[in-house]
């Protein structure tokens, strides 16, 4: 009965200490992170919070809807109209920097990054995608990898199956399991993102790394041979997806690897995290065809707003996140590795110890779906070609469509 007076004792007289020092108020964080492992992830993040600083009220505003989808364009609106979140949920790379850095919306955090040492325990490739100006705008709550695919281990053991290297072996694969009444490739796209995923696999598979990343700077030609056979490939690979794709989300396009209605899935690596939270453990990874050694990588960061309502709050939210003690505790439910570079492994599942690995070697390249490679602006243009796409197939109009929204992204030439 002692124990219990002063263990009572000392939970008030700890969150006495938090009104004592401040630290009251509010705190709303923005993201879309609303299934499985991610909204795992986030409610441990505040479960951490909420032990550091009691007296904060944290307001969970998270809008659905896969690689912000429906968020992003919220959050647009708030943000235009002088209502912005303490912090928000923001892909690295040219999405944070073209939509809100240089347009002026948000405080550099150099001093966190002081203070917390965060430039010598991030990777130096991080820390560049981060970076304008000479400061530091946001901090990276892990690293994704988009370039994955995923499949059923029992059909793949049932029909003598290995996964896939090439394009070919794929589609040897998959005409197979047509045969035998098996969805070949699982797609989710009710949210078009996810065929603009599919895509950049099949341009990085096609490409390699270099001619890739050329994409994005103006060194290789979206009119050329390239591009166009990886809009054939990938033409030829919607031919084997479940008829319902259009009106399936992403994690629904799960499920079918779950049911073992289909065989295979390219998608990014929350796919790990999804299964593990539905309670799912036969499933195994590869990177997707024509992707080996090759890691298509995307962090999501979090920053500061200018004008934001409660600015200590959101401090104190930047420094947990990217703390050793809250990449550990969100990375292994979010099904992701951490950003930082002093993680203890051992806390992850084979999946994303196997990550790990991969990515102290592979090559890295930027995911186009996920806004590390172009602003988001190119980003949406290249939805609106691949909206079309999935259903006209017509090579020669989608290649001239990029083609020109390289152009109009003030990249390519006319």
């Amino acid at each position: 009965m002692r124990k219990r007076q002063w263990v009572k004792g000392m939970a008030l007289a700890l969150a006495f200490m938090g009104l004592a020092l401040g630290q009251t108020g509010k705190l709303e964080i923005f993201s879309w992170w609303t299934t499985g492992g991610e909204a795992a992830g986030l409610l441990k993040l505040f479960d951490i919070y909420k032990a550091r600083h009691p007296g904060v009220k944290i307001i969970n505003a998270t809008v659905a809807g896969g690689a912000g989808s429906n968020a992003k364009a919220v959050l647009k609106t708030r943000m235009l109209g002088g209502d912005p979140p303490d912090s928000f949920q923001v892909h690295m790379g040219h999405e944070l920097i073209d939509t809100w850095v240089t347009t002026g919306f948000m405080e550099p955090l150099d001093d966190l990054y002081q203070k917390n040492g965060w430039d010598k325990v991030f990777p130096k490739g991080v820390l560049e995608l981060l970076k304008w100006n000479g400061h530091y705008w946001s901090v990276p709550a892990n690293i994704h990898r988009a370039n994955v695919l995923w499949y059923n281990k029992a059909i793949f053991e049932k029909y003598g199956l290995t996964p896939p290297k090439t394009y070919d072996e794929f589609f040897a694969i998959a005409e197979k399991l047509k045969k035998e009444g098996i969805i070949p490739l699982a797609l989710g796209d009710n949210g078009i993102w996810a065929s603009t995923h599919v895509f950049e696999t099949v341009l990085i598979g096609v490409l390699g790394p270099e001619g890739y990343k050329g994409l994005w700077n103006g060194t290789t030609d979206w009119r050329g041979e390239g591009v166009r056979k990886a809009l054939e490939t990938f033409a030829k690979m919607l031919n084997y997806v479940n008829a319902d794709h259009a009106a399936r989300s992403w994690d629904q396009a799960n499920d079918l690897i779950i049911q073992g209605k289909a065989a295979m899935y390219i998608h990014g690596d929350w796919a790990n995290a999804d299964f593990l939270a539905k309670g799912f453990d036969g499933y195994g990874w590869a990177p997707a065809p024509g992707n080996v050694g090759i890691y298509d990588a995307l962090s999501d960061t979090f920053g500061l707003p200018k004008k934001a309502p409660d600015p200590q709050e959101a401090r104190w939210w930047l420094e947990l996140l990217g703390s050793k003690e809250g990449q550990e505790a969100f990375n292994p439910l979010k099904g992701s590795i951490c950003a930082r570079t002093d993680c203890d492994a051992s806390l992850f599942n084979p999946y994303l110890q196997w990550a790990m690995k991969q990515w102290q070697t592979d090559t890295i390249v930027p995911s186009l779906a996920h806004g590390a490679a172009a602003k988001e602006s190119w980003v949406a243009a290249v939805n609106d070609v691949m909206s079309l796409f999935v259903t006209s197939r017509n090579v020669a109009q989608a290649q001239e469509m990029l083609a020109q929204a390289c152009v109009d992204a003030g990249v390519c030439k006319q």
